[in-house]
Parts: C-alpha cells; structure tokens; sequence
C-alpha cells in the first residue's frame, strides 16, 4: 500500500508542516499530477484544498512537471530547472528526473493550500510545527 510524507506549504504565513498520508488517504493522491488540486482531509486538513506543487521518488530524483506520465526520463536542461541549478551561462546538462504523475515510487508530495478552511492549520495537526 501506499505512503507518502506530503510537506503542506502555507503561504501566508510563510510555515511548512510535514504530514503522513497511508493507505486510503494515500490513494486520493496516487494519479494526480503536479498542478492538480487535492482535499485537503488526505492529510488531516478538513475545510482545506491543496495544490500539488512537486515531490521526489524514494531515490531522492524530483518529480517534473514537463515530463508526462510516472516513469523516470532523461531530460537535457538548460538554464535553472527543478533539479539541475547550472554553475556557469550556457551549460547543460542531462538529468535523470521523474514524470509530474504521483504513482507508488513517490515518497515525498510538495503542496501549497489553495482555498482555507474555517479552522486554523495549527489547531487541526495539534500545534506542532
């Protein structure tokens, strides 16, 4: 079954909060891709939506939205990009990255809150941050 950390984004306060996802949870974001939006209950965030902004598989190679699909693809980049930051102009180079398509390899989902709920994020996870 499923699991992922999914790291929910608030940008109004500028917070992060590192959340788990398993089994049926988990399921409502295995074929979603990077700029789709979520409910937020996955996660335990009840009244909230979220956006799927990136993520990275269990091997550390992050999730590409250019590239359609789940499955691992060799891209050449040039200029900076998710997952290649050049060290001098007009370098490229080619990178192993991941499709936007959340599948089974995924470990980690990267997502900001799009619409708020009634209660405040901090109450609904008990105040950890």
């Amino acid at each position: 079954m499923a699991s992922f950390t999914v790291v929910v984004g608030d940008p109004d306060t500028g917070s992060s909060y590192q959340l788990e996802a398993e089994e049926q949870d988990a399921n409502r974001f295995m074929g979603r891709s990077i700029g789709e939006e979520v409910d937020g209950g996955a996660v335990g965030l009840d009244g909230y939506t979220l956006e799927i902004t990136g993520g990275s598989d269990d091997a550390g190679r992050p999730l590409s939205g250019d590239v359609t699909g789940p499955n691992l693809t060799e891209v050449l980049m040039e200029g900076r990009q998710t997952g290649y930051h050049p060290s001098r102009d007009g370098e490229r180079r080619r990178i192993t990255v991941r499709g936007g398509e959340i599948s089974d390899a995924v470990a980690q989902i990267n997502a900001s809150i799009v619409d708020r709920g009634s209660t405040d994020v901090d109450e609904l996870i008990g105040g950890d941050e």
